[in-house]
């Protein structure tokens, strides 16, 4: 692990005054370079070719026939591999960026390499990127259990049958970044439907003897977007997302006789995040939702020093009698923020009085550390 002490000695020869804000073209990076624009930081993005025309072209910062500024990105450094961005780091470090780290980042770079070889500061605590990975011993089901907090339990296939309707979470066979879930109230039906999607290549063998099975909680879903200052040490909610999955749905808007009918290649939904929407919740189960956060921080600052940094999402379920269950937790920017660039989130404007996504606040962080020199509390 790269320690903190040798990333405050890269920001010993960062100019402060010409900070960059940069991120994988992916995921967030729109929200994150949208809201490091608002603050008055220039943006980065380092891209893969085939998927940079969004950032290099769409959204560039150029200027109008008529004088008119648009476009919110300065520079894209394009890869042919998003793993890549391991040999261009010292380019990063000479630039002056603070990196940003998403998910994309994580996946394509790889976890060893972020943590042993990403010599750049990250904005957040590089640590606890490890705890997403469920196959990991001390993953956030763990961190959740050391917390004291309610997460869907697991099951085992043979107990299905006792616990009711449960859901198989593997990555898909083919599209290794995507999900494989599936759904199963029974013993018998588990086995038909994982036999199924082995043989239609969703799924193989060998995740499915890896896989986390654990009670479905009936009920919506609630992803709640938080942002932890430890310079104030303080807890914000800047707002709420859920998610549109494919195929998942377009089964829930046909009729139940009609799903009966489908063939056998879409028998089975798939759980592919395609894209986000904003909600709220009601006021009177807010409460809850900050105990939550709390405990999620104090656990986090116990068992992966220096804990949470930034933002982070517990994404939840909530059951018929009002109670919460968090199925995943993102410990760095959520996937569904950029619903709220440019005009914010519902609770981090009220809060702030003014537009305030999570790029803004990721950004606003970062100026506040550089203005008052305590930057060395906001990176890893």
């Amino acid at each position: 692990m790269i320690e903190r002490e040798q990333i405050l000695e890269v920001l010993k020869n960062y100019d402060k005054e010409n900070i960059i804000i940069g991120a994988i073209g992916s995921h967030s990076a729109l929200d994150i370079a949208d809201g490091a624009k608002a603050e008055g930081f220039k943006t980065l993005i380092v891209s893969q070719r085939g998927r940079h025309r969004t950032y290099a072209e769409y959204f560039k910062q150029k200027t109008t026939k008529d004088g008119l500024t648009k476009g919110f990105i300065d520079e894209v450094i394009i890869l042919e591999k998003f793993g890549k961005i391991i040999d261009i780091q010292e380019e990063l470090r000479k630039k002056n960026v603070i990196f940003i780290p998403n998910r994309s980042f994580v996946v394509y770079t790889g976890i060893e390499k972020v943590e042993n070889e990403f010599l750049v500061p990250l904005f957040g605590s590089r640590n606890l990127l490890r705890s997403e990975e469920r196959s990991e011993e001390k993953s956030y089901y763990w961190l959740l259990e050391k917390a004291g907090l309610p997460y869907p339990e697991p099951v085992k296939p043979e107990e299905i049958d006792d616990v009711g309707l449960v859901i198989v979470k593997l990555p898909h066979a083919k599209k290794r970044l995507e999900r494989g879930f599936f759904t199963a109230a029974s013993y018998k039906e588990f086995r038909e439907k994982a036999e199924k999607l082995i043989k239609l290549g969703v799924i193989t063998e060998e995740d499915l003897g890896k896989a986390r099975i654990e009670r479905y909680i009936i009920g919506p879903v609630f992803n709640f977007d938080f942002f932890y200052s430890p310079i104030d040490e303080d807890i914000e909610l800047l707002g709420i997302d859920w998610r549109f999955e494919t195929s998942l749905d377009g089964h829930v808007r046909l009729p139940a006789p009609q799903q009966l009918t489908l063939p056998e290649h879409q028998f089975e939904p798939e759980y592919t995040v395609c894209g986000h929407a904003s909600s709220t919740l009601r006021e009177s189960l807010l409460e809850k939702v900050f105990e939550m956060a709390e405990r999620y921080i104090e656990a986090a600052k116990r068992y992966y020093s220096p804990g949470v940094i930034g933002p982070f999402t517990l994404q939840t379920a909530l059951d018929k009698d009002l109670n919460f269950y968090i199925y995943d937790v993102a410990p760095r920017t959520g996937g569904g923020t950029n619903i709220h660039m440019a005009m914010g989130h519902p609770y981090g404007n009220a809060l702030w009085r003014r537009p305030m996504s999570t790029g803004r606040r990721i950004a606003l962080e970062i100026k506040r550390a550089i203005e008052l020199d305590e930057l060395e509390k906001v990176v890893t």
